[in-house]
């Protein structure tokens, strides 16, 4: 019943450099241990971490094709031609989009926006989208978050007297697309030092460029908020450049955001001054997301480019009425799903769950397959019909990688691009047996199904007694928190279980817990409710008051006082505690 985990407590990898942090910069062993744990081994990093500048980021024409880029801009912004930004139609793409707008409004630019429609264009640069340009005589195509691998569409650009750059994050393909300009950090050869920008990072640090061009450096601070939203949406790395973007863009959000932010923010119900990264995942951005999933997402680039508290909130409305629908329907798929699986006992017979329904809506079973990766732990494809083929998401567990193992299915795939996380395909519905088989023998050679099982990973062994104001003060200079910077999870054993045991909303778990006279600390583990089965007997007696618990440190306001809460992520019986 416990056993929702495997535990790996993490070594340090520099005993030395964790010891000259303890002894020179005064800090707890833990917190020096997890500092080393992510490359920050000496007083200069640990100073750049704890204390991040905007003089720390890196010069934007380090980036290959950056001169050519604003040179082409600001002959366009001079001449008064028509620029295109070409945008994509999630989070990312739709920030990049507004920002630019609104930068080179402020530079009198003659600028519009275009994104595809999900439905029928698809992602990235389309010959539909160029076709608008030409009938439009855009002379400039700026596309932000897509475009890397338009090989084909760029050749229809320059055969059209269109001039193209490209702003994008993505791998790039084999062949690089003909383009005035093509920026992407993970270009073959590129000088650029940080390597993990958004699509809204990359267009960020074009807006630096000509500003400095221009003479107005301090401009694009402005639009920081625009990078924090996207950064944290499009779950890139918050070390480097991406953490110091996102530390003043969380900054500029909570004391003086853009409007359609402030909008967006009233309607998910959520307080600015108090804006994290958490609430930009699971507030903000699945607003920003739903009328691309189910619409036309043009509406999101309104709300974000309204200078109109007033006009922004209509567009909010929309945004959040648009969430309420995809709710609905990812809840509904979401059930079909979980039906399909139990019922046919798939995770007994197959290691990946592949599922397959015409209904479904294409929109949104990128988001049910993560759910099911998340409460299943198994690699997961979902797939609908559109246009007589079936066209799908896939979502993958930490060490399995998906876009690889389709790769070695691609004979029978119509089309798949992706990353190892995540990837879209398309397949030949009379082929799907013969994939699921393909694709489940691939999953078995990697990783057999007795190993299908997440790990918890544990940074740190701590007493309840080391945790101290102190300590947390330095847990919070960690934050923004991100992937590759997330909560330190610690683990401490033979912790006393004191009070009862509460259960609220049927599946929250509420403890408390104190350890060789230590404070009294409050514990709860959101959808652990179901452990109290394990902890307590038919006879609602302890099975056992001690508990080894693995936890990241959180806090919480009462009678205006803060405490630390401790947020559970799993819990054992203590073995040398058993009664």
């Amino acid at each position: 019943m416990l056993k929702k985990y495997k535990w790996k407590i993490l070594e340090c990898p520099d005993e030395f450099s964790k010891q000259v942090l303890v002894d020179d910069l005064k800090l707890p062993p833990a917190i020096a241990k997890i500092l080393v744990l992510r490359e920050i081994d000496s007083y200069r990093k640990v100073k750049q971490f704890f204390e991040p500048s905007l003089q720390d980021l890196h010069d934007p024409f380090l980036m290959k094709g950056m001169r050519d880029a604003v040179k082409r801009i600001i002959k366009a912004l001079t001449n008064n031609e028509k620029i295109m930004i070409y945008g994509d139609y999630d989070v990312d793409g739709t920030n990049a989009s507004a920002m630019l707008y609104l930068f080179l409004k402020d530079l009198d630019g003659n600028v519009e926006i275009y994104i595809p429609n999900r439905m029928t264009e698809g992602y990235g640069i389309s010959l539909t989208g160029l076709n608008e340009a030409r009938n439009k005589k855009v002379s400039l195509v700026v596309a932000v978050d897509c475009g890397i691998t338009a090989v084909e569409e760029s050749k229809y650009a320059n055969e059209n007297e269109i001039d193209l750059i490209i702003c994008d994050h993505h791998e790039p393909g084999e062949k690089i697309p003909e383009a005035v300009a093509v920026l992407d950090p993970l270009l073959p050869n590129s000088p650029y030092p940080y390597k993990y920008l958004s699509g809204t990072g990359v267009t960020f640090k074009l807006i630096q460029a000509i500003a400095a061009s221009v003479g107005l450096k301090d401009l694009p601070f402005k639009f920081l908020d625009f990078v924090a939203v996207a950064s944290a949406a499009d779950i890139v790395p918050l070390t480097g450049e991406n953490r110091i973007l996102v530390k003043f863009g969380l900054e500029k959000l909570n004391s003086d955001p853009h409007p359609g932010f402030k909008a967006l923010i009233e309607k998910a119900g959520l307080k600015i001054g108090k804006i994290t990264t958490s609430n930009i995942v699971f507030g903000l951005a699945p607003r920003i997301n739903a009328v691309g999933r189910l619409g036309d997402a043009i509406r999101a680039v309104k709300l974000l480019i309204s200078k109109d508290y007033e006009e922004a909130l209509t567009f909010a409305e929309i945004l959040d009425y648009e969430n309420r629908n995809r709710r609905a329907i990812d809840e509904e798929m979401f059930a079909d799903a979980i039906n399909e699986i139990e019922s046919k006992n798939l995770l007994e017979s197959n290691s990946a769950l592949i599922l397959h329904k015409n209904a479904w809506h294409i929109g949104v079973i990128g988001i049910v397959a993560s759910r099911l990766v998340e409460k299943y732990y198994r690699p997961t494809i979902l797939l609908t019909a559109v246009d007589g083929v079936l066209k799908g998401s896939a979502r993958s567990i930490p060490d399995f990688n998906i876009y690889e193992a389709l790769k070695k299915c691609s004979d029978l795939l119509l089309q798949f691009g992706g990353h190892k996380a995540a990837a879209g395909l398309s397949i030949q519905q009379e082929k799907l047996p013969v994939f699921i088989e393909q694709f489940n023998k691939i999953l078995t050679e990697t990783i057999p199904p007795d190993k299908l099982l997440p790990t918890l990973e544990i940074e740190a062994v701590v007493e309840l007694n080391s945790i101290t104001p102190k300590f947390r003060d330095l847990l919070e200079k960690f934050a923004p928190y991100g992937p590759q910077n997330m909560k330190p999870n610690f683990l401490t054993r033979e912790v006393e279980i004191i009070d009862k045991l509460a259960v609220y909303q049927d599946k929250h778990l509420a403890l408390k817990v104190r350890k060789n006279g230590s404070p009294v600390f409050d514990v709860i583990g959101f959808n652990l409710g179901e452990y109290i089965n394990s902890l307590i007997d038919f006879n609602n007696n302890m099975n056992g008051k001690y508990i080894d618990i693995v936890y990241t440190i959180d806090s919480h306001t009462y009678n205006g006082f803060v405490f630390p809460q401790l947020r559970l992520k799993d819990l054992r019986l203590s073995k040398n505690k058993m009664e």
